[in-house]
């Protein structure tokens, strides 16, 4: 769909085109049907240019590269399995649902195909598109994406992969363990790929694995709040990174029941969840009446991916008490339009730019590329839901912030000592 298009259907809302009528669920709310054909037609938007390129092998000719004006000069082919890998990981919940025959599913059943197809061209060294394992260290980053997205959705993006690919992703992920891992964030990255290769019956490492549960454990300085490292950042890593990735690597750990020395990690995944849920009482109360929320910290260009625990939370059907599915529903679609309806957010080829809302270049960081802007998918995670969950069919209802500054009642907060 051209970009010009698409913005037209955004702003049609509940009177989208075809997508709408097929995945609505009958007697949903009409303000309910229009936020979810909005989320499907940004994600459609993200995913269509990329996969449609990468399944034929040229995602590498005809993706227009965009480097931050700071960049640092590293290889800039990183970008490619930045591009695929955050993509997918947001769209793997979504590509999981059931087939069916509305228009919503057909879209969906060629997605998957090609989705497969990527999967196979990633990691076949004759395809113009093998992705950059081998090179940068940024290779360990996002193939953390790519195995969370086969965690994700395994009977959808693994189960179906052929012997020859299936072997070659367990090659390249395993030589990754080449790579120091820097003392931050990235130590989940090297966790969630050993958690990926646990699920899948492959000889993993424990002390890749539990050794970083430890240490983001012993970051976490309260209140549903985890440090980036040994200094804290007023970020929004906790979004990106720290509590998303550590919630399903324990799920794993815990399913395969994984050794882990001196605790249980059923329990550690119990702490996880509370501290996440709190967290997420924090990123909704973010929310101003419009939609806005606070412009803090690096990668700030990763637009609504800020919103990646409420959205993970929502999928999982774990949203805290204290946070009803419509007013979160209500609230992220008011977040994602804030971001969204700016035109300058895709390039007039349909590919991410650098930027907040809209294109801002000068806000990359010395490692942004336009590649690394397809993490914004991962704020569509609850489209994982189908149409007629009690998600997208509970009434709206107003968050807290629109709440707040209307004169009406709402909640006070207080911390947690969890």
């Amino acid at each position: 769909m051209e970009r010009r298009n698409f913005m037209r259907a955004l702003a049609a809302g509940s009177a989208a085109g075809g997508l709408l009528a097929a995945g609505q669920a009958a007697g949903a709310p009409a303000a309910a049907v229009g936020e979810r054909a909005y989320m499907l037609r940004l994600l459609q938007q993200m995913a269509d240019p990329v996969l449609t390129l990468m399944s034929k092998g040229e995602l590498k000719k005809k993706f227009t590269l965009e480097l931050s004006p700071t960049w640092d000069g590293r290889d800039p082919a990183v970008a490619y399995l930045e591009c695929f890998g955050r993509l997918i990981s947001g769209a793997a919940p979504w590509l999981a649902l059931p087939e069916d025959a509305t228009e919503e599913g057909r879209m969906r059943k060629r997605m998957q195909q090609m989705a497969l197809q990527c999967y196979a061209n990633s990691v076949d060294p004759k395809n113009p598109d093998y992705l950059a394992w081998r090179g940068h260290g940024q290779a360990l980053v996002d193939s953390a994406y790519f195995t969370n997205a086969l965690m994700r959705a395994p009977k959808t993006l693994w189960e179906p992969l052929d012997a020859a690919t299936k072997a070659r992703i367990v090659a390249e992920i395993k030589g990754l363990r080449r790579i120091e891992v820097p003392y931050i964030n990235w130590l989940l990255f090297a966790a969630m790929n050993e958690a990926w290769l646990l699920s899948i019956g492959e000889e993993s490492d424990p002390m890749r694995m539990n050794g970083a549960i430890r240490k983001i454990n012993e970051w976490y300085v309260g209140d549903g709040w985890i440090k980036d490292g040994d200094a804290f950042h007023f970020d929004y890593y906790c979004s990106y990174v720290m509590h998303p990735m550590l919630v399903e690597i324990l799920e794993v750990l815990a399913a395969r029941k994984g050794p882990f020395w001196n605790a249980k990690p059923e329990e550690l995944l119990a702490q996880a969840t509370k501290r996440a849920q709190r967290y997420c009482e924090h990123l909704e109360r973010f929310i101003g009446p419009e939609g806005t929320y606070p412009p803090i910290g690096r990668s700030l260009t990763y637009r609504t991916a800020v919103f990646q625990p409420l959205a993970q939370l929502a999928w999982r059907k774990q949203l805290p008490a204290s946070l009803p599915e419509g007013q979160v529903r209500a609230a992220l679609h008011a977040a994602h339009r804030a971001i969204w309806d700016e035109p300058g957010n895709f390039t007039k080829d349909g590919f991410l730019t650098i930027g907040f809302r809209g294109h801002q270049p000068e806000l990359g960081d010395w490692y942004s590329n336009n590649g690394s802007m397809y993490i914004g998918a991962a704020g569509l995670l609850a489209l994982g839901l189908p149409a007629s969950d009690s998600y997208w069919t509970a009434p709206a209802q107003d968050w807290t912030q629109k709440k707040a500054f209307s004169s009406r009642k709402f909640p006070k907060d207080y911390p947690v000592n969890y």
